[in-house]
């Protein structure tokens, strides 16, 4: 530390980060940095209203040897925190800095912070002094900026009151914890304040403090962070009133710099030293915080524990060996002496609720499934034993860490399980996890655009230079492609953009909610993590997962499988018409299922059904479930280039050679190849002798590219140490030669290897969903679809699916439907629910009254019957008949669209006489009679086959009972080089399947058209164009839309030639190239005359008539007597319309002038 002159010592109090969201730029790891670098001791923490921060600024503060404030600049609310607008504008909240004196304090801080969000939350989080008194034990507060509440009344003139307010604050905080507080940066305000302020303390006895109010690192941090604040408001550098931090003033200053602004209060400035010194907070790691299980009379939790385990044991095992009692018992104490007892009974208990109350639970996840207590107490179904799995790399009793049991069930239901925690452990202990989104970096560089106001195509054609990889930033981008370097260094406004960029790069965005995470705690939350709101408005904390476990607290990931709820929906669908079906007994390994997974008709079918995969599985042809965890495992970028290897492994077993005898039991499931995390720590521990412990870690190291322990641990490998005892590879009989060869080989592919439990568990997802395919076609492809209901393009590519598989789809039927996809017979009946406007409850009356009073006879009946139910409105009749849902109670569509209202009447006619006590006509007359009055159909026919079709499509999102581009479907297919399919984002990936900038074409008709003018005042289009498959957008830019007009109306049938435009994780679009209609038909006009001399004698006449005329249309001269014809020259190619038409039939009467149409063959 360097030796205080005098007056020479300053620390910055009043601080914001990057996490004062869109407000700061200040990122926590340069601005400890710049500190250290400035030479001060200590620096502060202060972001709006939040802690978000205070963790990393802590870690890293004490990493650099500079001690770390914690802090949090709060809203104050001018009366109560719950009050909602009593005064509007600037007076709704004001600024106030609170820093944590001692750990005492920081737990105020947490709990004041907290409540600001959980019960202040009015635009801001707000507390107030309510809060303050409650909790000010340990805080030392700053009266903060402008905004703050004493500044604003010295502003207003108001002296006076400024003062009893100061008095006020510092009554609540106590004798020498609330300071005034001085900035300076330039504001004419401040000049003011400032003068009053020094008066204030001189009167009051309250000290002085200096501040900068921070809020980027560096002076020429200014204009990056202007543009940040424009990201925040939407407005673009040239807005004139938006909101901005003028005279650049609000970076980290020097202790010099910040002397020179008040020579008039040396105090001041000592004071922030003071103050420094008088703050320490300790904060604890890595101490777990369990909640404790409630466990039956008469147990501790760990003989409940072990009790539920050796249940569980005889009955997954029968008569269970020594070996397997052996593992178990290692894993208990393990786990005991790990001081996980409670865990495990946590997740055993909401694992049974769910199963108890049939809600779908996966196989298990991650690598718990390693584990055979787990496996004991169901909270996985996968044997650990059979596939080798390791306990060690689940829970390591060498190194200290939460173990992390994440658990998927049916996507429906996944929130009555977190329910059931939160009713278990209580509202104030259970609460769900923060994410921050993250200005990555192609979204910064589109931002920074759009706030520079640079042409979007620009910015556009820069972001699409950075390489869409995981982790990628500005700066890798520009080491990797050469032409954004090179358009970096030679143009200017690049550069400025580029530059902008990559200061806000890695800036948080927003807060949002993690999709699964909950955090269970021993006590209230907030005693351990500050809380905040999502933007739904519920609870989540204030530190992320990471940071979580670090303190910790126990994370359980909640996540919700869709496709487990696809599986349960078939089984319950099979078991109708067979009872005993039971996923947990069916053969994993059915040489059947594997052959048609071998097809690569992988649709729907979990994990498996990307085209990539499909094509794998085709190549693999697996014949086992190890082939299928193999191909999970090897399917991503990086170990996909040792596929190869492994299908010639696979085919060819003579290719396959071990280096030593000691890999052959390791490396035979993987036909030679190191595919998982797993087998690399089974190779550290067979040939050199770790522990398993150990070798998990030096999994981790390899895993995690650190060099340096690598480098340790070859010595290691290769040659033993006596310390740890491990023998090394040399002892064991491999030459120093095979056992580097080894090492270097683990080394490559410990970089990909994947965890083998977590893809053992979907491999038994996947091979359920394609044993329940292959054997229950329909039923399964029903629960497929009812699974993406909400989602009419996944549906159409399931129908899809299904024609090709030969199963027919049935519109909606009211008599014979339900609410979700059915099975009828061979056939799947499309989902009553999935009807627009029409709901659940709806279809439920509907379901009941059928199954009560039978089947519905007629329209009367169905209306007569469902009106007193308050459950039919017009719009319901409606769609109901456009979706064909109603077209077995004998009439056309069309027939009840114009009946409906009629019926509808008199209906309502009947039950205002019945109400009223008087007989009706009706009432005396018998059978007979009665059909004579019933309403009659009126003869009107059907809709055409357009009209049923739209209307379907209006009410259901698709077609059902045809295409309107089904006549056409063979043509389509051999012309097109891509579906509007592969323009659909990959849920994994988040990419499509066409690429930026690839050539492509497509067909299908026109459903959508929207026109804009561009800057110059040219006409452009935007149009939908939808095939067999769905829909995508193609751009039309002027000058192609000018020459294609004709052919983009809306119904016309075209296919479109272009280049694709990737869009972030959205589906890509088309840009048009070249437009032909599917169906091209030319025009010719004929005009006839008697003889070829007739035709000299009126050569030029007619080349007068269509002189003014220009076009595609070709004339044709046909003299009579010699029969001959003559084509004009294309030049003479005129545009057929009546005006030149009318002319020549005046001239040479209507018989002489013909058009003649005919159909042409069209290619691009």
């Amino acid at each position: 530390m360097h030796i205080r002159g005098k007056g020479m010592s300053f620390v910055h109090l009043h601080v914001h980060t990057e996490y004062s969201l869109l407000d700061g730029s200040n990122k926590i790891k340069e601005y400890v940095a710049r500190v250290k670098e400035l030479g001060m001791d200590s620096a502060a923490i202060t972001d709006h209203g939040v802690m978000y921060g205070v963790i990393d600024f802590y870690k890293e503060a004490r990493a650099r040897g500079i001690k770390p404030i914690l802090g949090c600049e709060v809203y104050v609310a001018p009366n109560s925190r719950f009050d909602r607008e009593v005064t509007g504008g600037d007076d709704r909240y004001y600024h106030l800095v609170l820093l944590a004196e001692n750990n005492e304090g920081y737990a105020n801080l947490m709990k004041i912070v907290s409540k600001g969000f959980v019960e202040g939350y009015y635009y801001r989080p707000r507390v107030d002094k309510e809060l303050l008194r409650q909790y000010h034990s340990g805080i030392i507060a700053l009266s903060a900026c402008l905004a703050g509440e004493v500044q604003r009344y010295i502003v207003k003139g108001l002296y006076d009151e400024a003062k009893k307010t100061a008095l006020e604050y510092r009554d609540i905080f106590g004798e020498d914890n609330y300071f005034l507080e001085l900035q300076d940066h330039g504001l004419a305000d401040q000049t003011l304040v400032n003068q009053q302020l020094l008066k204030m303390s001189e009167e009051t006895g309250i000290e002085l403090v200096a501040t900068n109010d921070v809020h980027y690192t560096y002076a020429e941090d200014a204009v990056p962070h202007d543009i940040l604040l424009c990201i925040q408001t939407g407005k673009k550098l040239s807005d004139e009133n938006r909101m901005r931090y003028e005279g650049g003033q609000y970076y980290v200053k020097s202790p010099a710099e910040m002397e020179k602004l008040f020579p008039y209060a040396i105090q001041a400035i000592d004071n922030t030293q003071r103050i420094a010194d008088r703050c320490s907070v300790e904060i604890e790691f890595g101490v777990t915080k369990l909640p404790k299980f409630d466990v039956p009379e008469g147990f501790t939790s760990w003989e409940y524990l072990q009790k539920l385990c050796r249940e569980g044991l005889e009955r997954r095992y029968g008569e269970p060996t020594q070996e397997l009692k052996d593992r178990l018992t290692y894993e208990l104490d393990t786990i005991r002496n790990m001081g996980y007892v409670d865990y495990f009974l946590i997740v055993w208990d909401f694992i049974k609720y769910a199963k108890d109350h049939g809600i779908a639970v996966g196989p298990g996840r991650g690598s718990a499934a390693g584990s055979i207590v787990s496996y004991c107490l169901e909270i996985t179904t996968i044997d650990p034993i059979r596939y080798q799995l390791l306990f060690e790399r689940f829970l390591n009793p060498e190194r200290v860490s939460m173990p992390d049991i994440d658990v998927d069930f049916c996507f429906e239901r996944r929130q009555e399980v977190i329910d059931y925690v939160v009713r278990k452990y209580g509202k104030d202990r259970v609460v769900q996890i923060v994410t921050f989104g993250t200005l990555a970096a192609r979204g910064v560089i589109r931002d920074v655009g759009r706030v520079m106001d640079l042409p979007y195509a620009f910015v556009d054609s820069i972001a699409k230079m950075i390489p869409q990889e995981l982790n990628i930033t500005i700066d890798k981008a520009l080491k990797e492609n050469p032409e954004l370097r090179r358009t970096y260094e030679t143009d200017e406004q690049v550069k400025i953009l580029i530059d902008m960029g990559k200061r806000l790069e890695g800036l948080p965005r927003h807060s949002s909610m993690h999709a699964a995470g909950v955090v269970i705690s021993q006590k209230s939350v907030d005693e351990y993590v500050p809380l905040s709101r999502a933007a739904d408005g519920t609870i989540t904390t204030q530190f992320t997962m990471t940071t979580l476990e670090e303190l910790g607290l126990l994370k359980m990931d909640f996540l919700g499988l869709r496709t487990l709820t696809v599986i349960q929906n078939a089984v319950n669908m099979v078991r109708r018409k067979q009872p005993d079906l039971n996923m947990e007994k069916i053969d994993y390994n059915d040489q059947k299922v594997m052959n048609y997974i071998g097809t690569g008709k992988t649709d729907g079918i979990f994990q498996l059904e990307s085209a990539g995969m499909k094509n794998f599985m085709k190549e693999l042809k697996p014949h086992s479930l190890e082939d299928i965890i193999a191909g999970i495992s090897l399917y991503r970028p990086g170990p996909m280039d040792f596929i190869p290897q492994y299908i010639k492994g696979k085919n060819d077993a003579s290719s396959i050679t071990y280096d030593c005898p000691q890999l052959k039991p390791i490396l035979e499931p993987t036909y030679g190849c190191i595919v998982y995390q797993e087998q690399v720590m089974q190779i550290v521990r067979d040939l050199a002798g770790y522990t398993l412990g150990r070798s998990d870690l030096l999994r981790r190291a390899m895993s995690k590219k650190k060099g340096d322990v690598m480098k340790k641990e070859r010595q290691i490998f290769v040659y033993g140490d006596p310390e740890t005892n491990v023998p090394g590879c040399i002892k064991n009989g491999i030459d120093e030669k095979t056992a580097n060869k080894i090492y270097d080989e683990m080394i490559d592919f410990a970089k990909y290897a994947f965890n083998k439990s977590h893809a053992a568990a979907y491999a038994v997802v996947a091979y359920q969903t394609a044993w329940l395919k292959y054997y229950y076609p329909v039923e399964f492809m029903a629960a497929l679809m009812t699974s993406v209901i909400e989602n009419p393009s996944k549906v159409a590519e399931y129908i899809y699916a299904c024609r090709q598989m030969d199963i027919r789809i049935l519109p909606p039927d009211i008599n014979k439907g339900e609410a979700d996809f059915s099975v009828d017979g061979k056939d799947i009946r499309y989902g009553l629910a999935a009807i627009k406007s029409i709901g659940r409850p709806v279809v439920q009356t509907f379901i009941e009254e059928r199954e009560t009073m039978g089947p519905f006879k007629s329209l009367e009946d169905f209306i007569t019957r469902l009106a007193p139910k308050e459950s039919l409105n017009k719009r319901t009749i409606e769609n109901l008949i456009k979706a064909g849902a109603l077209d077995t109670l004998g009439g056309t569509r069309k027939q009840f669209m114009s009946i409906y209202l009629q019926i509808v009447e008199h209906v309502n006619q009947e039950k205002k006489y019945s109400m009223s006590g008087q007989m009706s006509l009706f009432d005396l007359v018998d059978e007979e009679q009665k059909r004579e009055y019933q309403i009659r159909m009126p003869d009107v026919g059907e809709y055409a086959k357009e009209n049923l079709l739209a209307f379907e499509k209006e009410v259901l999102g698709i077609y059902i009972s045809g295409h309107p581009l089904e006549e056409y479907e063979d043509k389509w297919r051999k012309t097109i080089s891509a579906t509007t399919l592969d323009f659909q984002p990959d849920e994994d990936s988040g990419r499509s399947k066409v690429h930026d900038g690839a050539r492509e074409i497509i067909g299908g008709m026109i459903t959508d058209k929207t026109v804009k003018h561009t800057k110059t005042n040219q006409m452009m289009a935007f149009v939908t164009v939808e095939d067999l498959l769905g829909t995508v957008e193609v751009v039309v830019f002027p000058r192609d839309y000018e020459k294609n007009r004709e052919y983009l109306e809306i119904d016309n049938k075209v296919f479109i030639r272009g280049r694709v435009s990737e869009e972030e994780e959205k589906a890509s679009k088309l840009i048009c190239e070249k437009v032909i209609p599917f169906e091209k038909t030319k025009r010719e006009l004929w005009i006839q005359f008697a003889d070829k001399a007739d035709f000299l004698e009126n050569e030029q006449i007619v080349y007068g008539y269509l002189a003014d005329s220009e076009g595609e249309d070709e004339v044709v001269i046909y003299c009579a007597k010699e029969r001959a014809i003559k084509k004009l020259p294309r030049n003479r190619n005129i545009r057929i319309n009546q005006q030149i038409l009318s002319r020549l039939m005046n001239h040479y009467g209507e018989g002489r002038v013909k058009v003649v149409e005919k159909a042409i063959e069209n290619h691009f």
